[in-house]
């Protein structure tokens, strides 16, 4: 008998609940300081006796006058706006959510069905699928306990999607109202309600795991290999909930953007945000359904399911074969130590350093990158230590590897480690401040098709470096443990996940408060401000899209690597015609995923654009700014736009690996994965940083903040309108397509693991048949 691990098993039962608990804490007190920058306006001074004075003393009582901080109307104002962008969030997510809602029943009863006739629903306990000469569950088990994960997942993710919303809409309107005091503050008020988001993701992610281990556990007994089968369904419902929340998110918020630019900005000359703008409410609300609720879930999805991909495998190593509890659960311990780990990193940006200038934004969020990721190894060391025996086995396709505690401490290092490299090169390339996207800027002089060549021709570039960090990262953790290595390599990726959540919602809420400031009619200076905290949240949603395609290439190899060992392939060989054509389909479908996604954009961007124009043109008295324009239509048109056209490219995800599956049988289907794996990667990667850098070209050119960027400027010059061409085109690819697709990739992975014994059994139909 092995050693065992030091931390005893009981030790592990209150670790990784305290360390939930405390991330769901650590969320509520940075949401009570959020709370504390209040939306009504305070009493003028000498009417409340003088209650302002006492506090401020007479320093601070000049700057508030100065900005314009007694301002009652631009208070009411920004309340207003607020209001208006959270009642169509909501009303657009709870609209989202019952059409998702109905896909999600009849997924469940699929999965419930098909598992369950593995075994024609018979209640007698079977032989175990790995140990032939122990007996396991019966697959009618299997089926309910999966459908109980499923919805789980699927509740949790769209749980934490719909909270991450409401705390962006929560927090917006004041982020604007601190920008009157100076940047610093504004900062702090959006990054800790980033912070709140992804505190509470990764902690309710973990706490619904780990209650849902114990709780199946109470039925499963000794059979781990079954109730971690079982417990897969839990990273199928986390993600597809996610597919739909990031594609319908996205088609919403860019086909409200699309219109508003080309109308407001390119035709009528009106400055972005502008409230004589029909469309600008829609944009708005797009921020938060799709940049924070489906970036949200998308994350959620990724976490559970690299879990779920280390749990199958460990359950048939031998951890799951000794039944030894703690290094079982090494992946939530991981996870657990992440949190902490978040947690003293973010307490960097909001209380250790001040931000007093604008340039110090965008180091204090990379800062935030590197402190997590160097507190986090440390983590990793400490749980490698306390949670692992020194030698122990992993199951590798059939055979038991020899591993030891400090190879896999260096396979979630390696993950760890490959997701900050991929975060920079991704800043490197979608930042302002780098020659990359100056010279998609510079060649704007020469008109937008210029700049759309530059654009592209960068994005395929950007491809390079995070693709060989991936390859290195995974050739290592395989080498040292096998196909659990990989799968701990990508939670090593996640393990800092509440620290980016916390800075990729930092982007949208600077943007909403941007936005709110023009539209409150805010002086010159403060939409300054927020352009430069929006301007740093576009480079560090880019660095997020790049941690989530990483993590997902990572993720999806390791659920393949699982879903090849349970559907009993011993070899995938390509040389053989029902591998290639697998290969070569599921190559395609990244293509086709990505058609259907524009192409839906675009058509819904085609109605905006017609209804914005027909605003301009029919209602008196709209550019003057004297009538208000009908906000209402225009949310409508992206909210059903929407809603119609998410259904066919998640019907594409969801069936082709059930339809593959049942069809052509496992050996094709491994081939779809794989071929799907590796186009995809690729694809998502270079559509997120091109969109990122026509983005932060157009910025660039607007801020006007080096001579170089003087030259091409002003608004409204001819390099700035081919800067917003090129914006616009990026829209779709970096918010809708690049970023759906790394759920392409998880999602199939999954499902085909999470379906993989009714494949093994009834699978192949159509080569049964010849």
């Amino acid at each position: 008998m092995a050693a065992a691990a030091i931390l005893p098993e009981l030790a592990t039962q209150v670790v990784i609940p305290v360390a939930a608990a405390v991330g769901i804490a650590f969320a509520v007190l940075q949401w009570a300081l959020v709370s504390k920058v209040k939306l009504t306006p305070e009493p003028r001074r000498g009417e409340a006796g003088g209650a302002g004075a006492g506090k401020s003393g007479p320093s601070d009582y000049l700057i508030e006058e100065e900005e314009g901080l007694n301002d009652h109307n631009v208070v009411a104002k920004c309340a207003e706006i607020q209001t208006a962008i959270s009642e169509g969030a909501t009303s657009f997510l709870f609209t989202e959510y019952k059409y998702v809602g109905l896909f999600m029943s009849i997924f469940a009863i699929l999965i419930f069905l098909f598992l369950g006739s593995v075994e024609g629903f018979s209640t007698k306990s079977q032989p175990c699928h790995y140990s032939k000469d122990k007996t396991c569950k019966p697959a009618l088990a299997n089926a309910i306990f999966s459908t109980i994960a499923f919805v789980l997942g699927a509740v949790t993710s769209l749980v934490s999607g719909f909270l991450g919303m409401k705390i962006a809409t929560y927090a917006n309107a004041r982020t604007t109202l601190e920008a009157r005091k100076g940047v610093g503050k504004a900062f702090i008020t959006a990054f800790r309600s980033g912070a709140v988001m992804g505190f509470l993701l990764a902690a309710s992610g973990l706490l619904v795991l780990y209650i849902a281990i114990n709780l199946f556990g109470i039925y499963y007994g000794d059979d781990w290999e079954g109730l971690f089968e079982a417990i897969t369904g839990y990273g199928l419902g986390g993600s597809s909930m996610a597919l739909f929340g990031r594609v319908g998110g996205g088609i919403y918020t860019k086909a409200a953007d699309v219109g508003a630019d080309l109308v407001g900005k390119v035709e009528r000359n009106i400055p972005e945000d502008d409230p004589r703008n029909p469309a600008v409410i829609a944009d708005n609300v797009g921020d938060n359904v799709g940049d924070i609720a489906g970036m949200g879930s998308d994350l959620f999805g990724s976490y559970a399911e690299s879990s779920c991909a280390a749990l199958v495998v460990a359950s048939i190593s031998s951890f799951g074969i000794n039944h030894e509890f703690t290094p079982m659960v090494y992946p939530l311990l991981v996870s657990s130590v992440g949190i902490i780990a978040c947690l003293i990193t973010t307490l960097f940006a909001t209380d250790f350093f001040e931000i007093k200038a604008v340039s110090e934004i965008e180091p204090a969020l990379k800062k935030q990158l590197i402190i997590s990721t160097a507190v986090m190894t440390v983590g990793i060391a400490l749980v490698s230590w306390l949670g692992l025996p020194y030698t122990f086995t992993i199951f590798n396709f059939g055979a038991q590897k020899t591993v030891q505690s400090w190879q896999l401490f260096l396979c979630v290092a390696v993950g760890l480690w490959a997701g900050l490299i991929i975060g920079f090169v991704t800043e490197y390339y979608t930042s302002n401040a780098y020659s990359p996207v100056q010279d998609v800027a510079d060649s704007c002089r020469t008109g937008a098709a210029t700049n759309v060549i530059f654009g592209l021709a960068l994005g395929y570039k950007s491809v390079i470096i995070p693709i060989f960090a991936i390859a290195f990262s995974i050739f290592l953790s395989f080498s040292l443990a096998a196909m659990y290595g990989v799968a701990v390599a990508a939670l090593g990726m996640l393990s800092t996940i509440a620290t980016g959540l916390a800075i990729d919602a930092y982007g949208p809420i600077s943007d909403n408060a941007g936005g709110i400031a023009e539209m409150a009619g805010m002086s010159h200076r403060i939409r300054e401000r927020t352009d430069a905290l929006d301007a740093a949240g576009n480079t560090t949603a880019a660095i997020g899209k790049g941690f989530a395609i990483g993590s997902a290439a990572l993720v999806s190899l390791a659920l393949f690597g699982a879903f090849v060992s349970r559907a009993a392939i011993s070899t995938v060989d390509v040389l053989t015609p029902k591998v290639f054509i697998g290969l070569i389909v599921g190559a395609m479908l990244p293509y086709w995923f990505s058609a259907m996604t524009m192409k839906s954009v675009g058509s819904a961007a085609l109605k905006m654009v017609e209804e914005v124009r027909r605003q301009f043109n029919t209602i008196p008295g709209l550019m003057e700014g004297t009538t208000k324009p009908d906000y209402a239509t225009c949310v409508k048109i992206s909210t059903d736009a929407s809603i119609k056209e998410m259904i066919p490219p998640g019907a594409l995800v969801m069936l082709t690996p059930l339809i593959v599956g049942i069809l052509f049988g496992v050996e094709t289907l491994s081939g779809v994965l794989a071929g799907a794996l590796v186009s995809g990667v690729q694809i998502a990667i270079s559509a997120s940083n091109t969109g990122g850098a026509w983005d932060n070209a157009k910025k660039y050119i607007e801020a006007g903040a080096s001579e170089h960027a003087r030259t091409l400027g002003p608004k409204g010059s001819d390099p700035h309108k081919a800067a917003v061409i090129g914006d616009t085109i990026g829209d779709p690819l970096k918010d809708t397509s690049g970023p759906s697709l790394n759920i392409l990739i998880k999602l199939m992975a999954v499902e085909s693991l999470v379906f993989a014994p009714f494949f093994a059994t009834h699978g192949g139909i159509l080569f049964k048949l010849f």
